[in-house]
């Protein structure tokens, strides 16, 4: 005995679009002609030039700034002696430990945070967006940062919390 056949199992395309109610192929209307969206033109953005030399102006002008304060960074006891001096602190700064360690972090904030910002200013130019306000938020933040670090071992020493101590009793 052999088998029957399953529904639709050797009806041809039109048999099969008959028996399921659908139009043969020669009857069925136009697919509605979808309306080529125009393609996305890719906008050339032309380079602004002005935003190109204020960004490069700013990154070059950091470098400078990042070598010289680095270097106080680095000999951070003279620096503190000469800011306890300028503000009229009397006695000497002696926190040397922490003003090394610190200084050298603070150096090193400086050179990451320069860094950080010329990569992202140089990726926002060669996407011809907007860079200028990179290397001036990267300055606020890196020198934010490094400000911290170099406050530690000027709230640790001994004549400077002397000195908060006595203008707290005024």
């Amino acid at each position: 005995m052999t088998e029957r056949p399953q529904y639709g199992e050797f009806a041809t395309p039109e048999e099969q679009r008959r028996l399921a109610g659908l139009p043969p192929v020669e009857e069925q209307p136009p697919a509605p002609a979808v309306a080529a969206s125009p393609e996305p033109v890719a906008q050339s953005r032309e380079p602004r030039r002005w935003d190109r030399i204020i960004t490069i102006a700013l990154l070059v002008y950091g470098v400078f700034n990042v070598f010289m304060t680095g270097m106080s960074y680095l000999d951070l006891p003279g620096v503190m002696n000469e800011s306890m001096r300028i503000l009229g602190i009397e006695g000497e700064f002696t926190n040397f430990d922490q003003a090394r360690v610190w200084g050298t972090i603070a150096a090193i904030v400086l050179v990451a945070g320069w860094v950080i910002t010329a990569l992202i200013s140089v990726r926002r130019l060669r996407a011809s967006k907007l860079a200028w306000w990179v290397p001036l938020v990267g300055a606020v933040v890196t020198m934010l940062v490094a400000s911290v670090c170099i406050s530690i071992p000027m709230v640790g020493d001994p004549a400077f919390q002397a000195y908060l101590a006595g203008a707290g009793a005024s």
